[in-house]
């Protein structure tokens, strides 16, 4: 291994190409940022390197890497299936989640492994995407002798479904990383858009003994994405175990309830859903990210509570089915409203085009409380600068100010207030959380 000046290291390692090793700096607070989809800001920004030694380039993505990453559950990558050996060794959907879940942190994903036995998990994405960047970070192995990290990692796309078309987009062999922190750099075989991304694991870099279980951390992909269309399938009722929600949805705004009967809100961006309610008995914060996938099933993550994220999964429950909350109205945005689907433009205040259905929803349900005062509250997820969050929320939740006086409501009742990060409803260890931080609230008196 070669060190290179400037926090940075190369690893040469060859499946089709070279895979470059990048040790990301410490965060400085004065110039990183929050993601977009929200009320924050979007990259952390890294000095370029040096040319590396004995004509080993720095990784394409290593001037800035953009902190919006279109691989995850959270911006609407959704797993619908799972294959290759390790499905028969534990490999599921609670591990394609975390796969893609934005913590890197390492879990275990297949049991009793051999030396090349493969996983492959596949994803739908919301939108064509392009990616110019996959990356796989801290690459540590557990002190353990039946323990090791994946050592061959596959990524490829297609435009045709996901069960053919397959096309290599990235590849690489891994080795142990010397320091937490490190990001090893997938290099790119094709830049085309694709719809479907599958991602496949082979062996593993310490082979101690025949069976080992096999780990992995994340993998990240950063790209352009067309803007997604709004769905409409969050609709009905769902069982299963551990499960029981039902859903209504106008437009990008949804009501329901869940487990026996706490009653759920929520706003569609795209393919996803982001929702969360609170046990009138004990004081319980529920928070969904949730999306539909084949045949009507609900897929996504669920925290009860602050705690940790967890897969929530069901199928469409039996005809005839009913809960606590069938009673409940059509689906409005307006005063009291918690809202997470107005997203803005790459480290900017400017409203993106794919935010209008949740607009035109508010709009019109701040229209029916005409002599309110309405205050509109921004707030971020924890990443990036405390200071940089507090102003960026303030100019983003303006904007929706703005957008509202545009469409008609009296400027003069209507205001934005910015909270930054200081006020989250969920954990920010991964995207799931982090997007539900990033949130507007409707505020009238």
């Amino acid at each position: 291994m070669n060190s290179v000046p400037s926090h940075r290291s190369a690893l040469r390692a060859v499946v089709l190409a070279t895979a470059f090793l990048v040790t990301l700096p410490a965060c400085d607070r004065s110039d990183a940022g929050d993601t977009p989809s929200a009320l924050s800001a979007d990259t952390a920004t890294i000095a370029p390197a040096p040319p590396a030694p004995d004509g080993i380039a720095p990784p394409a993505a290593a001037a800035e890497v953009a902190a919006l990453d279109y691989l995850t559950f959270a911006q609407g990558a959704v797993p619908i299936s799972i294959g290759g050996a390790g499905a028969g060794l534990g490999a599921n959907f609670e591990h394609a989640v975390r796969l893609i879940d934005g913590n890197p942190v390492s879990f275990t994903f297949a049991n009793q492994t051999g030396p090349n036995t493969d996983t492959e998990f596949v994803y739908e994405l919301p939108a064509p995407t392009t990616f110019t960047r996959f990356a796989v970070p801290n690459v540590q192995e557990t002190p353990s002798p039946s323990q090791t990290f994946t050592r061959e990692v596959e990524v490829y796309g297609s435009t045709t479904g996901p069960d053919g078309g397959w096309t290599l987009l990235a590849s690489a062999t891994l080795q142990t990383h010397d320091e937490p922190g490190q990001v090893t750099e997938l290099p790119l075989v094709a830049t085309t858009p694709v719809r479907w991304v599958k991602v496949r694991l082979v062996g593993g870099i310490a082979l101690l003994s025949e069976r080992m279980f096999f780990e992995f951390s994340e993998i990240v992909g950063n790209g352009t994405q067309e803007v997604p269309a709004l769905v409409d399938h969050f609709q009905g009722i769902w069982k299963g175990r551990g499960v029981l929600m039902e859903l209504k949805q106008d437009g990008a705004t949804v009501t329901g309830c869940y487990d026996d009967g706490t009653e759920l809100n929520g706003t569609v961006s795209g393919n996803i859903l982001r929702a969360s309610g609170v046990d009138p008995d004990d004081g319980a914060l529920g928070l969904f990210v949730l999306s539909v996938v084949g045949e009507g099933v609900l897929r996504g993550v669920r925290s009860s509570n602050g705690g940790p994220f967890r897969l929530y999964t069901g199928p469409p429950a039996p005809g005839g089915t009913t809960t606590a909350c069938s009673y409940i109205p059509e689906p409005q945005l307006g005063c009291g409203s918690i809202i997470h689907g107005i997203t803005f433009d790459f480290d900017s205040a400017r409203i993106r085009p794919d935010s209008e259905p949740v607009l035109a929803d508010l709009f019109e349900g701040l229209q029916a409380a005409p002599d309110a005062s309405i205050v509109l509250v921004g707030h971020t997820s924890s990443e990036g600068a405390e200071a940089y969050n507090q102003a960026l929320s303030e100019r983003r939740a303006q904007s929706v100010v703005e957008d509202l006086v545009r469409r008609g409501i009296d400027g003069s009742r209507i205001r934005a207030v910015g909270k930054g990060e200081a006020e989250p409803i969920a954990p920010n260890d991964d995207e799931s959380g982090r997007s539900l931080n990033r949130r507007v609230e409707v505020v009238c008196s």
